[in-house]
């Protein structure tokens, strides 16, 4: 904490008693849903986690690897600077993080420890932003944003405001002239108004059932007792009375030696709620986007729908791959060439999703390799096999 108010001192915009004021034509705007609350749900529900942690997985977890202009004068040079930047801030590890979060919550917050030179990178807790700060056009008759001007942290982490240029916003998914993201689980979380009528949240449905589930069980796997005791004596009845009130969870059976019947109380076969559970788990696997938690969970898939679900999953991660793909390139790959003396239109960084591709070996190319004494027989022969060929161990009488 103290760090982060020492750092947020030096990045921050000039501010009267700690908070910066807005001119007329700029706004704050918060979260409609805390950012906190959301990241709640996929700490929470299993089923959230896994997606999120699934989609972010095919996003970002194949790693990634850089390339340069070949024509650039100093492409060695410039692409050693930025390798090395992404080895010593390890950029590999701060995007699988960023990842989650940015699909779980829609939007995620590094902090620029030096703008003036970028030497390090911080992410922050997502609940730092409390506020983003925008700007209009500047025309009176629009209304329309134009520009961030500042995003305010919370009051426990100092309450200031922090100069754009300071952050990086990773954000998806915007509707309206909203400034913050849409996760995939803020949908989960909203309620529903329609004529008057409101719906809760997926989210809170799927809780209350979980959460009843096990007194039903509780209450119909040890069921409830009707004793009827005929002509009883009053100590018979109280014995009774006291074993049926204290008896354990999965039930107790009771006998008498007297006149009389015992029953259990039994659920109503009519009551079938198996359709209405389905539907609300069912619209929570939508809201999640990705089918693959489904395949783990429910019998039947087949080859065919997991391939589908995977064509449909890539569907979703293909945007956000690219948008992070030209985020990296712009706000980190860029400034780190600049302020090492490179051009970045010139040097072209880029970053690529997955390993480098190996160049393809020709059974020609081996053969060649092998008559320029490059390659040793034995060498040779252990690399024909991956050609499919078929190799005969010598004979004591051909190795002489």
């Amino acid at each position: 904490m103290n760090i982060l108010k020492r750092l947020t001192e030096a990045l921050t915009r000039p501010t009267h008693s700690g908070y910066a004021y807005p001119s007329s034509q700029t706004v704050f705007e918060t979260p409609e849903i805390p950012l906190a609350d959301v990241l709640k749900l996929y700490e929470r529900d299993a089923t959230c986690k896994s997606s999120v942690d699934l989609l972010a997985s095919a996003t970002v977890g194949m790693g990634f690897y850089t390339t340069v202009n070949e024509k650039y004068a100093q492409a060695e040079e410039a692409k050693g600077v930025v390798d090395s930047f992404n080895e010593e801030t390890n950029l590999d590890a701060l995007l699988n993080d960023m990842a989650r979060i940015l699909i779980a919550c829609g939007n995620d917050f590094w902090l620029k420890l030096t703008p003036e030179k970028l030497q390090s990178l911080k992410r922050l807790p997502i609940d730092a932003i409390d506020k983003i700060e925008y700007s209009f056009l500047n025309e009176e008759s629009l209304k329309l944003p134009h520009k961030t001007e500042g995003f305010k942290l919370a009051n426990k982490y100092g309450g200031k405001s922090l100069n754009p240029e300071a952050v990086i916003h990773w954000k998806i998914n915007c509707t309206g002239t909203s400034q913050f993201g849409t996760g995939i689980l803020q949908v989960l979380l909203h309620t529903l108004i329609f004529n008057s009528n409101k719906r809760p949240s997926y989210a809170w449905m799927k809780a209350k059932i979980e959460r009843i589930m096990p007194k039903i069980f509780e209450k119909y796997a040890g069921p409830d007792v009707l004793a009827l005791l005929e002509k009883a004596n009053d100590e018979t009845i109280k014995q009774f009375e006291a074993v049926i009130k204290n008896r354990p969870e999965e039930g107790a059976w009771l006998f008498y030696s007297g006149k009389g019947d015992i029953k259990p109380v039994m659920l109503d076969p009519r009551a079938r709620f198996e359709y209405y559970i389905d539907h609300i788990i069912n619209q929570f696997y939508l809201g999640c986007e990705t089918p693959l938690p489904r395949l783990f969970s429910t019998p039947g898939f087949t080859e065919a729908s997991a391939n589908a679900a995977l064509e449909l999953q890539d569907m979703l991660i293909n945007p956000i791959q690219r948008y992070i793909k030209r985020q990296v390139e712009k706000d980190i790959f860029d400034p780190v060439l600049a302020q090492a003396g490179f051009n970045p239109a010139e040097a072209k960084i880029r970053l690529n999703w997955g390993s480098p591709e190996t160049p393809e070996v020709v059974i020609a190319d081996l053969i060649k390799a092998a008559e320029q004494n490059l390659i040793r027989p034995e060498e040779f022969r252990k690399n024909a096999t991956k050609f499919g060929w078929e190799l005969w161990q010598e004979t004591e009488k051909e190795a002489k």
